[in-house]
């Protein structure tokens, strides 16, 4: 699994942003000036959908004041599903989306975790990185959303500005 001191895999994806749906790799979208990413395991997924994503969006305004350039949201579904998430969800603008419909990216990262019928897909994490090198990795080992979260990004923040 990633650590913090790691740089970033480079990977092909597709971004899923206000400018639309465009072939990418993980390098160039992370590893520029210091990025969230963070990790679901599915779009329009019960937790995901409710809390996760809700959670960065409502605190995006808050995560960028902390210096943080770029938040983005990957999972293991294709561009199309992604992009109906995001748009529905009004997250375009203030988030932006990896669309990892193989896993590739999940796969590098280890992060990715088995979900039974439902696939190979990511852990919950949450991370910050700065020009593509990992700061401070966030694994959800329990169920909801608590380390993996947007307060828990918040609080990692608060906690550089004091250090």
């Amino acid at each position: 699994m990633i650590q913090a001191g790691d740089k970033l895999p480079s990977v092909p994806v597709k971004l899923v942003d206000a400018n639309g749906v465009s072939d990418a790799d993980s390098a160039g979208i992370l590893g520029q000036g210091r990025v969230v990413l963070f990790g679901v395991p599915g779009a329009f997924t019960p937790t995901c959908d409710t809390s996760h994503l809700p959670g960065f969006i409502g605190a995006a305004d808050r995560i960028k004041a902390g210096g943080i350039n770029r938040i983005v949201c990957a999972t293991v579904n294709d561009h199309h599903v992604v992009k109906a998430w995001a748009e529905r969800s009004d997250a375009l603008g203030k988030i932006d989306f990896i669309a990892d419909a193989h896993g590739r990216l999940a796969e590098a990262l280890g992060l990715a975790k088995d979900f039974g019928d439902l696939g190979r897909r990511y852990a919950r994490f949450a991370m910050i990185a700065r020009d593509g090198v990992v700061q401070q990795v966030f694994v959800q080992d329990v169920a909801g959303v608590t380390v993996s979260g947007a307060p828990a990004i918040l609080l990692a923040l608060q906690g550089e500005a004091v250090a």
